[in-house]
């Protein structure tokens, strides 16, 4: 039996640790970034569970897959925001929050593909 809400996914659990350290990570940003990186590497981090758990909430395999394919480009957008703050001299990059993003990017990818074989099954 698969999980019976979206708090139970590995996926959701990785998401939500990677938000917690994103958002103690960012403590340490210039207070002029307030609104800038900061808030921007907040919001994304907030957005991957937040499309996880919308993505488990729908129906059709298809808009599933696309909520997660969201979540992942959240992921990613981190990825970015991350190396322009290391650019800028406001913090190093993490290694651990490296292989986090690298862990949460495959399990939404093998999530999504699930999904996606599971409608092809029902065919």
């Amino acid at each position: 039996m698969g999980a019976m809400r979206f708090t139970d996914l590995r996926v959701y659990q990785a998401a939500l640790a990677l938000c917690d350290d994103i958002y103690s990570l960012t403590d340490a940003l210039p207070a002029a970034e307030e609104y800038g990186l900061k808030s921007q590497l907040r919001r994304a981090s907030v957005s991957i569970g937040s499309n996880i758990a919308e993505g488990f909430g729908r129906w059709a395999p298809r808009d599933q897959a696309r909520f997660y394919e969201i979540a992942k480009g959240s992921a990613e957008e981190i990825r970015h925001l991350l190396v322009v703050c290391s650019r800028r001299g406001f913090l190093k990059i993490e290694s651990r929050i490296d292989r986090q993003i690298d862990a949460v990017c495959g399990m939404l990818f093998n999530l999504r593909q699930a999904v996606l074989r599971k409608s092809q099954e029902w065919r």
